[in-house]
């Protein structure tokens, strides 16, 4: 299992109200997608940093999901390159299904 950050930085605050659209827009793609465990779509507390996590089963999968492609794609969502850190991920709790 792995884990990805993806973190995209701007020297402005994102808008959360187009972060949230942005989140709804693009979610339908990843329901379903096979080895993506979880996708998450995040703002931090001040406000400049938009990050994005995954889990995913397949270590394979994740990271050759992050494509050139992908990342010039992502960059014109948000406006900046997103910096992108793999994570190995040791343990788990997952209380989605309680």
């Amino acid at each position: 299992m792995i884990g990805v950050l993806v973190t995209f930085t701007q020297t402005d605050k994102f808008d959360r109200s187009t972060l949230a659209r942005i989140a709804d827009e693009l979610r339908g793609p990843f329901e379903g997608m096979a080895g993506l465990r979880f996708k998450s779509f995040m703002l931090d507390e001040d406000g400049v940093r938009a990050r994005n996590f995954y889990v995913w089963d397949d270590e394979e999968k994740g990271r050759s999901f992050f494509t050139e492609q992908i990342i010039d794609k992502v960059t014109g969502i948000y406006g900046v390159p997103p910096q992108i850190e793999f994570l190995d991920i040791v343990g788990l709790v997952d209380n989605s299904g309680t």
